[in-house]
């Protein structure tokens, strides 16, 4: 019954759901590609077993990329359905492997269009990933005995509280999971209490990503070129973020210091230029080459090279968290050896937040103010930099083996180990 009126709820919200795609499309037109997916209709028929995948969006489709290639390796004979929801996450997966995953877009959560879904993929097993619960997607996977399980979770206090708001729909989502591989015993507890069984403590499973040596490599040419000039990164800003970021920066005047600024979403790259302009700064843009020496502002407008800005850089504020806005991940700039500080605002990543400041990888700031004097100070002193690196580093390499550890319980909850 509940499932019904969230069924009938999610059809009378369709034609604003067209309306949010097509006004994401003025920015990245390939929101209106491939459509007919949207509704479970694909051109694609693999040509053998399928093990299904799916990671809504960027940051889901790179960490997961070590599980997909072990998942390549245990089972050979399968090929890997990687679904998303995004063009950039699409984009992302192209990048990371070219054709040997099939790619498609998970259908809306509609009883006809995941039923498609599954009749036309036929998946042995699917892993989620992080916190992708869709109750007739589930339900529907639960009625043709396909296993799902939730990989590299994560439930934040916040949500778990939204879930609680509507338990009589989202307890029997996770009850219908084939089991949980969380990242944290929080995330575990929590996921428990909303009804998921067989959850396991495995990891989080970013810290087995490890950066490019090609990125690390070209971020350290462009430090070479700027001829020892200090540069702070403000990485995955989200919007709103930039002028406090400029705040900080002004206060922490360092002399000749280059800011680099990465917005999270590529759609933004313009706007944020033609704010940084507006503010009389000089800015180059990475896809107009490296910067001069008269360049104030670096624009970080390129994709899959967020590892080059890390070697780069002498330290970098984690952007998503001077805003109520939870936060990005910070595991990819520890991997990179490089220096931390993060606003206040880190739920989405609590545990790595408060484990990369207890070893003493990454320092959190209050706001924009402290941001800059925290800054300021950091750049006076080559020793506390040289140490936060070094801690950055031990900090990473201490947290991988997740993906072995998920790997093992897959096989288990699925009973296909090796086939």
């Amino acid at each position: 019954m509940v499932r019904g009126l969230y069924t009938l709820l999610f059809y009378l919200l369709t034609p604003f759901i067209w309306l949010r795609l097509i006004w994401r499309a003025r920015r990245q037109p390939d929101y209106l590609r491939h459509l007919g997916e949207r509704y479970g209709r694909y051109s694609v028929r693999p040509d053998g077993p399928v093990i299904w995948v799916h990671a809504v969006s960027v940051g889901e489709t790179r960490a997961a990329q070590p599980l997909i290639e072990a998942l390549r390796r245990q089972w050979p004979t399968h090929r890997i359905l990687l679904t998303g929801m995004t063009p950039t996450g699409r984009d992302a997966g192209a990048q990371l492997y070219g054709k040997a995953v099939i790619q498609a877009y998970l259908p809306y959560d509609l009883p006809f269009a995941v039923d498609r879904f599954f009749r036309h993929f036929s998946p042995s097993f699917g892993v989620l990933m992080e916190t992708e619960i869709w109750p007739n997607l589930l339900a529907s996977a639960t009625r043709l005995r396909v296993p799902v399980m939730l990989a590299n979770a994560r439930l934040s206090v916040r949500s778990a509280r939204g879930y609680q708001r509507i338990a009589a729909l989202a307890r029997p989502a996770f009850a219908c999971l084939a089991g949980v591989a969380a990242q944290t015993e929080g995330d575990a507890e929590r996921l428990r209490a909303l009804g998921a069984a067989s959850v396991t403590v495995c990891g989080n499973l970013k810290f087995d990503v490890a950066p490019a040596e090609t990125m690390l490599d070209l971020g350290r040419q462009w430090r070479v070129a700027l001829a020892g000039r200090q540069v702070w990164l403000a990485a995955s800003t989200r919007e709103g973020e930039e002028p406090l970021v400029l705040e900080a920066w002004s206060r922490a005047p360092a002399s000749g210091a280059l800011l680099v600024v990465v917005p999270r979403h590529p759609q933004r790259f313009d706007e944020v230029a033609a704010l940084l302009r507006q503010r009389g700064l000089r800015v180059g843009r990475r896809s107009e080459g490296l910067p001069t020496a008269e360049i104030d502002v670096w624009l970080g407008d390129s994709m899959g090279e967020m590892a080059a800005y890390y070697a780069l850089a002498d330290f970098a504020f984690i952007g998503g968290s001077l805003l109520p806005l939870g936060g990005q991940n910070l595991i990819e700039a520890a991997a990179c050896g490089c220096p931390v500080l993060i606003g206040p605002h880190t739920f989405n990543f609590k545990q790595a937040t408060e484990d990369a400041i207890a070893a003493g990888a990454a320092r959190r700031v209050d706001d924009a103010g402290q941001l800059g004097q925290v800054a300021a100070r950091l750049m006076d002193d080559r020793a506390a930099l040289a140490a936060m690196r070094a801690s950055a580093l031990a900090f990473a390499a201490a947290h991988r083996g997740a993906t072995q550890r998920m790997l093992t319980v897959i096989a288990a909850w699925t009973g296909r180990a090796g086939r």
